[in-house]
């Protein structure tokens, strides 16, 4: 039986890591690819790799998404390329140092690259999925998305957008055809922690998961349909228990009249 072409995917912060992880495994399941990050060399070595390895056609797109221009071609692209059928938004930044520690240049520029940039590529590839009638948006948020004590909290707020965005996201464009899944890593072994300060060596090596393993558990979640997909959470029952609880609540939070806990005040 002859497997239809998947499409195009879209990978940023694609050469390294868990994003260069996903254009490999995309390759391997018959997804041409666009590769996006700052550093054209890496590109340009991933990409001949993977498309060597596959025989997939790899584009490489150098780009800053902190960048408001950078950030528009990669808009532009999206919005005008008709094979494309995947955006996975991973690229981001983050830190370990408490706010009263932390810069807040380099906390808008966190934010910057974090919250606005794949709203922004999210807004972009959406109604071109919705036009089609099949698309999908793959956003890499975090666990602190949900636990925002554990981290810097500008860290810890940019993510938990990243999962809130993706929720409204899924339950507006489902309808339309178009899957948005939001993967929530725990502490993953890349460079992302030596970019924060933090070598992933000097973590507890039980809470590090190897990142061929998120990217593998995180893509077999987003086969099986999966809004939300937190693969080092082994007791799933607890995020369905959580997010029961958040649903229930949501048609009780707005009202006329104040609970009586406030009005036995006055």
């Amino acid at each position: 039986m002859a497997h239809t072409h998947p499409g195009t995917a879209l990978v940023t912060g694609a050469s390294s890591g868990i994003g260069a992880l996903y254009a490999d495994r995309l390759a391997q399941r018959g997804y041409d690819l666009i590769l996006v990050a700052r550093n054209r060399e890496r590109l340009n070595a991933l990409a001949n790799t993977i498309s060597t390895r596959s025989g997939r056609a790899v584009e490489v797109l150098p780009a800053d998404l902190g960048d408001r221009a950078a950030l528009a071609r990669v808009e532009d692209l999206l919005r005008e390329d008709a094979s494309i059928t995947l955006l996975v938004n991973n690229a981001g930044i983050g830190t370990h140092t408490p706010l009263l520690q932390s810069d807040v240049e380099q906390m808008t520029r966190m934010v910057d690259l974090n919250v606005t940039a794949p709203m922004r590529l999210a807004y972009a590839v959406a109604p071109a999925f919705v036009a089609r009638g099949r698309g999908a948006i793959i956003n890499i948020a975090s666990i602190v998305a949900i636990a925002p004590e554990l981290l810097n909290g500008v860290y810890g707020g940019s993510k938990a957008f990243v999962l809130a965005f993706s929720q409204s996201l899924r339950h507006e464009l489902a309808a339309a055809g178009v899957q948005v899944q939001a993967v929530l890593p725990g502490a993953t072994a890349t460079d992302f922690w030596a970019i924060g300060g933090r070598p992933v060596e000097n973590l507890d090596p039980r809470i590090v998961m190897r990142a061929e393993d998120l990217v593998d558990a995180a893509l077999l979640g987003f086969e099986r349909g999966e809004a939300v997909t937190i693969p080092s959470l082994h007791a799933s029952e607890k995020w369905d228990a959580y997010d029961a609880a958040r649903l229930a609540m949501a048609g009780q939070l707005s009202s006329n009249t104040v609970a009586p806990r406030y009005a036995a005040a006055r």
